[in-house]
């Protein structure tokens, strides 16, 4: 069936050779509808950001643009500004038909941690053609915060897909009048349009702004960092903010979201006409986030955002980006929030795990 591959199936492809790994993939990378990648033992520090292209290997590339290796054994600073390629654990021998695409976890985003996967003759980031077979890279732009990493790390994931499985609008309104997927009105175009949120409950907090000059965070420490060395807050009792050029907010959807069990959705840009900012990459929410299903309410969408070349006034209710949704090939055998560790289940507006609440 097509679909996205669900926990279950990713197991299976493991247990057939079609992800490999060395050492051995443990059951915690296995998520409801994606598979945690792990940072290998050295990375490269590079002049630039690349591709392979087609016909060509990431070390090829690497022996063009490499400045110096990092050994990251026993931990390593990846410094702010600077572009890094590091070989993952797992590689691939995908079969014919199963294509997958990759993307930060939701942590690395909130860390203003650019991660994208490449590989051997890829000409696009993130996305692995159907029936690759080789290694895994993942290239790191630390942009606010440079970070102490480990071998071992999970900073991506990757989902494996059969055939096309995006819901076209007509199937998403179907759903949605079904289980409702956010608790109001639902705006859809091209997917879920989610909006800013800049009028809270309660209180003037509406989001956080990366300091730029900071100390290193250990991408170990759970709960260990004070935010006020870190972030500034964003309040405003008007319901809106101006985004400065450069700097990296984050800030949270007015909509509560809720992804069915047989559905996975994807955070995707919203048109580039609509402001001089984006919406950030990372944005795989997993079947049963914020459904009552896995035990939530709706949870709300964090949403990390870049201003570019302008300032730019953000307005509450703002449409900035949309949730692609996707059928599941099969209903997971976990449901994010209910068969597994979760920190962001029924979140609200909420900075990385790395910081006390």
């Amino acid at each position: 069936m097509a679909g996205v591959l669900a926990s279950q199936q990713v197991q299976q492809m493991i247990a057939d050779g079609e992800i490999v790994a060395s050492p051995a993939i443990t059951p915690e990378q296995v998520q409801p509808a994606s598979l945690d990648l792990r940072l290998g033992t050295t990375a490269w520090r590079v002049r630039a950001s690349f591709l392979a292209g087609e016909g060509r290997t990431v070390a090829d590339r690497l022996a063009e643009f490499e400045m110096h290796r990092v050994d990251l054994s026993e931990g390593a600073v990846l410094e702010k500004g600077c572009v890094y390629v590091v070989p993952l654990m797992e590689s691939l021998a995908l079969p014919e038909g199963i294509q997958a695409v990759a993307n930060a976890k939701s942590s690395t985003g909130r860390l203003d941690l650019l991660t994208r996967t490449i590989t051997d003759g890829g000409t696009e980031f993130d996305r692995i053609s159907a029936g690759y077979t080789g290694p895994l890279y993942a290239e790191i732009c630390p942009r606010s915060f440079s970070v102490l990493v480990r071998p071992g790390m999970r900073l991506n994931q990757v989902r494996f897909r059969a055939g096309q499985a995006v819901l076209r609008d007509e199937e998403l309104r179907a759903l949605h009048a079904e289980t409702p997927l956010v608790d109001g009105e639902a705006v859809i175009s091209d997917g879920l349009g989610f909006s800013v949120d800049l009028k809270p409950a309660s209180g003037t907090l509406v989001g956080y702004r990366a300091k730029p000059h900071t100390g290193v965070i250990d991408l170990d420490w759970i709960g260990h960092y004070d935010p006020a060395e870190f972030w500034e807050d964003i309040r405003t009792d008007r319901g809106q903010i101006i985004l400065d050029p450069g700097a990296f907010y984050i800030l949270v959807s007015r909509e509560a979201v809720h992804i069915p069990p047989a559905y996975a959705a994807e955070m995707a840009p919203y048109l580039a006409m609509v402001g001089e900012f984006r919406v950030h990459y990372a944005g795989f929410f997993d079947p049963g986030f914020g459904h009552d299903a896995a035990g939530g309410t709706g949870s709300r969408g964090v949403l990390e955002v870049r201003c570019h070349e302008a300032p730019f006034v953000l307005e509450h209710g703002q449409v900035v980006g949309r949730l692609v949704y996707e059928r599941m090939a099969e209903v997971p055998q976990m449901l994010y929030g209910a068969d597994l560790k979760s920190n962001y289940q029924g979140q609200g507006l909420k900075l990385a795990k790395h910081f006390r609440a």
